[in-house]
């Protein structure tokens, strides 16, 4: 059966390749040669006047698509209901469907009058979470798909790293490399998912220029190690992440070409060796516009776009004229610059893009409530980023609310008085004062001054509006209104709101500001973010995207720990000797046992001790940090799977007595039908300790993936997510389920066999109970509401690699270094969740969890679960082995061994539970003494499991030793 499953699924695949060929050469055969060189056009259908005002093309571009058959066009300024009509009467005249691509960074409301936008892309780098940024691509998509728009410019993924950039700017996700790569991929995904193609630009990155190659050609003096390291970084991710397009820049980068004065965009050496060839990118490319100056001013249009095609570009974007560029291609091609099948390979590959993009999708727009159909998802969004980009570069995350009866006067630095953010203030019976931005002057500032002094205010609130996102002029600030900020900043009490571009925070660094916050846009949406903020309704928790004067990337305050730090004396521990952690720490890195590592020790629900050490990686690139996050490994089988089940034990939905089957049905009718879930907890069920799928689906001459089980991009059948280069066919999770199903079992002698396949099995348990996937259900009862944000499976889609410990490099199966995604090769064929790997989390969330089980199911006022299902399921049930109900225990006879052999160490009690994971993580949990313990490293990184220097060094058995030698009266 499943062999004629696999049959089918590849039958029907096959079927669908050649249907989609049969399209494109059906297609190609229709067109005379021009045409075919029109296809790789893509035309303006409108431009803005003296004035701004839109100024529509519709009898240019008819007239073009109906004599060339062009292949695109780009829509610009104009309504949508303009846009609609144009767009309508176009796909009617066109012989082929028209692709219809728009610039729309953050959405249509960036180019189509009356439609709001979603935040810019520096704003949405601030965010920690890149779900939201997911949101937003699938939200933009939607807008897109409202207007039967194909293709959008979009994600700008150049590295915001030269504050003078005259043109990116806002436009970038901002500075950390790893970052911008991330939500570059979060928001791809989130419109080709829906549909809508998104195209990464400007490559080979635009960021550290301070020229507009609208109007000259930037040059960049970097050499290709540097390039290579930093601005080629996120385009090489979202090559591999399968983007369908990019977008190239019109540069000058000498390490690429020497040609002088040659734009990248022109470039044979950036694209076909770069670009194709080195990066192995595959998919569509579209030149930057060719009528900037960055290329005109070089080379007429005509031969510009010759040159494109000749360098290997795909899509001429925005050539001056058609006829006059066909005229040059075709002269070109007698000349023997160019050839026909030149033309031809990319014309197919164009109507293959229209296939997967444009057929189907070219009806006539509905003209009907389309404004609100465009802006139904703006605001909603634009709320979601705004209050998770709000960072506190100096301060508190949680502004503390002014003092019952105390004066706060409210300080409006803008152009206009009357905004949302002053309605506000008043409407909290605070004073407001306005201040002109741009041409206040001194004795404006030293009467205002003077007015408030003579309020005598408790608290000041600054709030910088209408600052510009380019830095030309000082971001549109006047030289009195920066001095009048600057001299507020020395008053008690102050605190400075700056909406706009956080560049321009940079002059204020060295004030006395109590808190300074970048809320970086300004509107009554951010306004009103930053009002609740004030208010003390919610924690900031962004962090600043790009390096602001003194302010690294990535600063910002975050929320009060959940934990006090104290003294270990405090609780009775000694700092003198929780210092030897430091030394062993030391040896475990000098020995390579792990690149780094985080301890984090709690007592009595204090934090006494936490450090980090080392480096995320072998090549000590970046800093371990004690936020960063790790692989828990085999953690995951109590901290995910099995507090699901007393979770649901509590709720009356499972008994542990009976037999699995009863809430797995599939099990039935086997020799699995028995088993208990009890025994499953237990790892006495009898089931084998582990298969290794991977190898059954690994060629075992060259170690890599099978083609009919894996491809490198996502698709309909082949959905489930192994690494983002590697995605395995759907129907192959059932045959996983399968090979459990008829794994041997042991005799009926209960006999005890750590096993994996228990928790996989209890994972899918608790999704049949649940009605829920188990990351789903973990989140919801726990995570969420104990806030514990890095906790979690799937990483990848939140959190940059920079925030997360690489592990295995692996060299069969998956072939490639492993970060961000499980390291267990069958949790990744699972798709990253799992009942017994899978979940990441840093340490103090993890902490969260332990602390909540030790404080009998109480953390923050709220009872998660009952103390006597804890005490139940952590104390030693079974005589044959050390075991719990899920959880690790010491081993009995712990007195009696030494320190090499005591487990998990010497000197725990026997009420102490946790677990190890194989990445190098544990988590112990001591009532007796009430320590939680939490050692987290990624020993596994580069080389893998062979490496066991952690495990012979007993590193994190010496370190949990420690912690009892450090109580005071112990040894």
């Amino acid at each position: 059966m499943r062999r004629l499953l696999f049959m089918m699924s590849m039958f029907c695949a096959g079927q669908l390749m050649a249907q989609k060929q049969q399209w494109v050469d059906s297609v190609f055969q229709s067109l005379s040669n021009e045409e075919r060189i029109a296809q790789l056009m893509v035309i303006r259908t409108s431009s803005m006047d003296a004035k701004g005002n839109p100024i529509m093309f519709d009898s240019l571009a008819n007239d073009w698509v109906s004599k060339y058959n062009v292949g695109a066009v780009c829509l610009f300024q104009g309504s949508p209901a303009q846009q609609a009509a144009l767009l309508n009467s176009i796909q009617a005249k066109a012989k082929t469907p028209i692709m219809v691509t728009v610039d729309g960074e953050w959405g249509l409301g960036m180019r189509f009058a009356g439609v709001k936008s979603f935040p810019y892309q520096l704003t949405m780098g601030a965010v920690n979470d890149a779900a939201v940024v997911y949101k937003v691509g699938q939200a933009i998509a939607d807008q897109c798909k409202r207007m039967n728009i194909h293709v959008n410019y979009a994600p700008v993924v150049d590295i915001n790293n030269n504050p003078a950039n005259p043109v990116i700017g806002v436009r970038s996700f901002g500075e950390d490399k790893y970052k911008v790569a991330l939500m570059g991929t979060r928001i791809m995904q989130g419109m080709q998912d829906a549909g809508v193609m998104a195209c990464a630009k400007h490559f080979p990155g635009h960021g550290d220029v301070s020229v507009d190659s609208h109007y000259d050609l930037p040059i960049i003096n970097k050499n290709m190690d540097e390039l290579t390291a930093l601005e080629l970084y996120p385009f090489k991710e979202l090559f591999a992440k399968g983007i369908g397009s990019a977008m190239v820049a019109h540069l000058s980068i000498p390490a690429i070409d020497t040609t002088p004065n040659k734009p990248t965009s022109l470039s044979y050496n950036n694209i076909t060796g770069l670009m194709r060839n080195e990066l192995g990118y595959n998919g569509l490319t579209f030149t930057d516009a060719l009528e900037m100056k960055g290329v005109a001013k070089y080379f007429p249009s005509g031969e510009a776009a010759v040159q494109s095609i000749i360098a290997g570009n795909d899509m001429l974007c925005l050539p001056a004229d058609v006829p006059k560029t066909i005229d040059a291609i075709k002269k070109a091609i007698e000349a023997g610059r160019l050839t026909w099948n030149d033309v031809y390979h990319k014309c197919k590959r164009v109507l293959e893009a229209k296939y997967d993009y444009v057929l189907g999708k070219t009806a006539a727009v509905n003209e009907t409530n389309l404004l609100n159909d465009l802006n139904a998802q703006v605001d909603e969004l634009r709320k979601e980023v705004a209050t998770q980009a709000l960072t506190v570069v100096r301060g508190n995350a949680m502004h503390a609310k002014p003092k019952a009866g105390s004066k706060t006067v409210y300080i409006l630095v803008g152009n206009v008085p009357d905004i949302p953010m002053a309605r506000l203030m008043k409407a909290q019976q605070h004073q407001v004062f306005f201040m002109p931005l741009k041409n206040g002057t001194a004795a404006t500032a030293d009467s205002l001054l003077k007015k408030i002094n003579a309020f005598k205010p408790a608290n000041i609130v600054v709030g910088l509006h209408d600052v510009r996102r380019q830095p030309a002029n000082n971001f549109s600030m006047g030289e009195a209104a920066v001095s009048l900020v600057k001299t507020l900043g020395n008053k008690k009490g102050s605190s400075l709101l700056l909406f706009g571009n956080p560049y321009a925070m940079a002059q204020f660094d060295s004030t006395g500001y109590e808190n300074l916050v970048a809320c970086y846009e300004d509107d009554s949406v951010f306004q009103s973010v930053a009002a609740s903020w004030l208010k003390g309704q919610f924690a900031a928790s962004g962090s600043l995207p790009v390096t602001v004067g003194n302010w690294k990337f990535g600063t910002g305050a975050t929320a009060a720990k959940s934990f006090a730090a104290v003294a270990p004396e405090a609780v009775g521990m000694s700092s003198d000797t929780l210092r030897q952690i430091d030394a062993i720490a030391a040896e475990a890195i000098a020995a390579g046992a792990t690149p780094g590592c985080v301890v984090t020790v709690l007592r009595k629900g204090k934090l006494v001790f936490q450090k980090a050490y080392g480096h995320l990686d072998a090549a000590q690139t970046l800093p371990m940090q004690t936020s960063t996050i790790f692989d828990l490994a085999s953690v995951t089988k109590i901290s995910a799977t099995t507090v699901a089940v007393m979770k649901l034990v509590e709720q009356g939905k499972v008994d542990v007595k009976k037999k699995a089957s009863e809430y797995l049905p599939w099990l039935k009718g086997g020799d699995k039908e028995n088993l208990t879930v009890e025994n499953l907890l237990l790892h006495q069920a009898g089931l084998v300790a582990w298969i290794p799928f991977y190898k059954e689906v690994t060629d075992a001459a060259t170690g890599k993936a099978s083609p009919a089980v894996f491809t490198p991009f996502k698709q309909s059948n082949f959905s489930v997510d192994v690494t983002d280069q590697l995605f395995m066919r759907n129907d192959w999770v059932d045959t996983m389920y399968r090979r459990i199903y008829t794994s041997p079992v042991a005799a009926k002698e209960l006999k005890y066999v750590y096993s994996d396949n228990d928790f996989i099995l209890l994972g899918k348990l608790v999704e049949a109970v649940s009605g829920l996937p188990l990351e789903q259900y973990v989140q919801q009862q726990f995570y969420a509401p104990m806030g514990m944000r890095t906790t979690g499976f799937k990483p990848y889609e939140h959190f940059a690699n920079s925030s997360i410990a690489p592990t295995e490099q692996e060299k069969v199966f998956r072939q490639q270094l492993v970060w961000g995604y499980v390291h267990d090769p069958g949790a990744a064929m699972f798709g990253n969740v799992a009942g017994h790997a899978g979940l990441f989390s840093n340490a103090e969330d993890l902490a969260k969890l332990y602390q909540m089980l030790l404080n009998g199911g109480l953390f923050n006022g709220k009872q998660y679960l009952k103390k006597s299902t804890i005490d139940w399921f952590t104390s030693y049930q079974t005589p044959i082995s050390r075991r719990g109900l899920g959880f690790d225990k010491p081993e009995k006879n712990n007195s009696l061994r030494n320190e090499k052999t005591a487990y998990p160490a010497q000197f725990v009690s026997a009420a102490t539970y946790g677990h190890t994971g194989f990445t190098g993580t544990c988590v112990w949990v001591d009532p007796a003494t009430e320590l939680v313990y939490i050692f987290l490293s990624n020993r596994v990184h580069p080389g893998g499991g062979d490496n066991r220097t952690l495990l012979d060094l007993n590193i994190r058995s010496r370190i949990h030793d420690v912690l009892y030698k450090s109580l005071q009266g112990k040894p």
